[in-house]
């Protein structure tokens, strides 16, 4: 019987190691451990080279033509908000008010050049007829001016509760709106005229 026991026990010791060995080595990691991408078998995506700058760098642009490529995008972006305007410009209730005054002749576009007449007409050196008169005209101007821009106010009132009765724009900011392109230069306006002088709107 003692010889048995001391056998298996010989046994048990002998079996232990060829299972230690039979096993894979695993590597221990500490705990909080986070596994790489390349561990995981995930591939990083490349970040895409469209507008970015070469790998080599390419030459640097001098100040010269920084100053000419920053003067073409000044070009660029003038001409753009002549054609378009800026974003107030592009409602269409206020489309409708440029096309209103610019289908009509304004006194407006005559008033600074009558204002510049009764400015030197109104010099101390001047005759008094000759102040007079530009007393006279400046008074007219104003009348004519103030005529006019209830004139266009109207038509606009009326073609906006026409086309747009559900619209969201103050009445008064397009009256403001329409009066003041109306005392520019026609060749000064922005955004430029669609239409002539004289369309039906």
């Amino acid at each position: 019987m003692p010889s048995l026991f001391r056998r298996k026990s010989v046994d048990l010791v002998e079996e232990a190691p060829a299972e230690a060995t039979s096993t894979t080595p695993t590597t221990k990691r500490p705990r909080g451990y986070t596994p790489s991408k390349k561990e995981l078998g995930v591939q990083t995506p490349k970040r895409p080279t469209v507008g970015r700058r070469p790998a080599g760098g390419g030459r640097p642009l001098t100040k010269q033509e920084l100053r000419e490529k920053r003067r073409q995008l000044r070009a660029e972006a003038a001409a753009e908000f002549r054609r378009e305007g800026g974003p107030r410009d592009r409602a269409p209730e206020r489309r409708l008010a440029r096309d209103v005054v610019d289908s009509r002749r304004t006194v407006g576009t005559w008033f600074f050049g009558g204002a510049l007449v009764v400015l030197v007409g109104s010099a101390q050196t001047m005759p008094p007829v000759v102040r007079l008169a530009s007393n006279l005209l400046w008074g007219l101007l104003a009348v004519a001016l103030v005529i006019d821009s209830v004139l266009i106010s109207r038509r606009i009132r009326k073609l906006v509760r026409e086309r747009f009765p559900n619209t969201d724009q103050r009445m008064s900011s397009l009256y403001l709106y329409a009066i003041m392109r109306s005392i520019t230069f026609r060749r000064l306006r922005a955004p430029v005229p669609r239409v002539n002088l004289g369309d039906k709107i």
